[in-house]
């Protein structure tokens, strides 16, 4: 039973710190939600597929049509 209590609380505060990121945050959008700005999972240097925008862009999501 305790270590029931002790996940659902360490879930809790997880969820909690990713609520008070976002509400800290201006427009309350995360920096860089792009893979494409991630140098680990596009070793490639390809396009966001989302947006268009090269890796070496910022603010995908603003610029997005869709």
């Amino acid at each position: 039973m305790k270590l029931v209590l002790l996940t659902i609380g360490l879930l809790a505060l997880a969820f909690a710190g990713i609520a008070i990121k976002i509400w800290s945050k201006k427009d309350g959008e995360f920096a860089g939600t792009c893979a494409s700005q991630n140098p680990y999972l596009n070793k490639d240097g390809e396009a966001c597929g989302y947006c268009g925008k090269m890796p070496n862009e910022q603010d995908c999501r603003k610029d997005a049509s869709r």
